[in-house]
């Protein structure tokens, strides 16, 4: 029987993947994403869920920071939405994960990599195929590696589609874990890790029934899961208004040619604004862009288009 518990809600995939009671969760799971030349064999959960951080649920931290036998450091997180700043975030946080290494007068060799894994359940770059796709620190000119000391991997789930039962078992471990996560929830506690064949995932999944069997646990859970998606809705809702905005004002012309134009204007505002978003880019004020002409407007538009495209490149 379906538990109802999805893995994809941050609280169940700290449980899961951070926990210091399921440390072989962990370890399969960055061998399965980083593929190593020498396996991970060994981690230590560096912020484990502690009864405190339940006491709001809209200020509970639930990334799983993680550091292996050889001390490198992992951020490992799960994004159900898509904040318009996530690249500055991961970035932010990776980098904190590598400066704390070093005390004060420690030298700078002994700085480990710091590692962040991003699995997000919406499309982050739209026009690359690849579900899973890392990044570091490389020249512009050439095929060179300044540092692998800041590594960034993202995980985009709708990009995987699930294959039929009869294959689970064969497929490679990452895919496999794309499967637990996008199914855990749907399918009997027991069916799923069967059919995918590795002990792993029915502790995986018996993590999920535990959270399912504890009402503390479940409450969290959904307290987690509505705010989620009331995070979710205002977003869409600031974009919405953000258009509807840009159409209004644009329209405020009086004449009917003027509002026709007005009303253009209006469009390439909102768009604009949400390419603003999706970039990271400090977002201009209506106002401020209905001083510019439709062909400027346009002009800049094309711009960020062609920078959104070329970042998923």
């Amino acid at each position: 029987m379906p538990h109802g518990i999805d893995p994809k809600v941050d609280f169940a995939f700290k449980l899961v993947f951070g926990s210091p009671d399921h440390p072989q969760i962990t370890i399969h799971f960055l061998n399965a994403v980083l593929q190593p030349m020498r396996p991970i064999t060994a981690v230590e959960i560096l912020n484990p869920i502690q009864d405190r951080d339940r006491a709001d649920a809209k200020l509970a931290v639930l990334d799983v920071l993680a550091q292996d036998a050889d001390d490198h450091r992992y951020n490992i997180e799960m994004q159900t939405t898509l904040p318009v700043d996530l690249q500055s975030r991961l970035t932010y946080y990776n980098c904190l994960n590598y400066v704390r290494q070093l005390s004060s007068g420690s030298p700078y060799h002994h700085l480990r990599p710091a590692i962040s894994i991003c699995v997000l359940d919406r499309l982050l770059f739209r026009d690359a195929a690849e579900y899973h796709l890392s990044f570091r620190l490389r020249c512009d000119q050439r095929d060179l590696v300044f540092t692998n000391d800041l590594v960034f991997h993202t995980l985009e789930l709708p990009k995987y589609t699930v294959p039929g039962d009869n294959t689970l078992r064969d497929l490679p471990k990452l895919e496999q874990w794309f499967c637990f996560l996008k199914l855990a929830a749907h399918r009997d506690i027991h069916e799923l890790p069967r059919l995918l064949g590795d002990e792993v995932f029915e502790e995986a999944a018996g993590v999920l029934e535990m959270i399912f069997q504890s009402p503390e646990d479940r409450q969290f859970y959904e307290a987690r899961m509505k705010y989620l998606h009331d995070e979710e809705a205002r977003l869409i809702a600031a974009r919405e208004e953000g258009r509807e905005e840009g159409r209004a004002e644009g329209m405020e012309t009086g004449m009917e040619k003027g509002r026709e134009m007005g009303a253009a204007q209006g469009t390439l505002v909102g768009k604009l604004q949400l390419l603003q978003e999706l970039l990271g880019d400090a977002v201009v004020s209506t106002p401020k862009l209905l001083q510019c002409t439709s062909d400027e407007l346009a002009m800049m538009v094309a711009e960020l288009q062609e920078r959104l495209r070329s970042r998923g490149d």
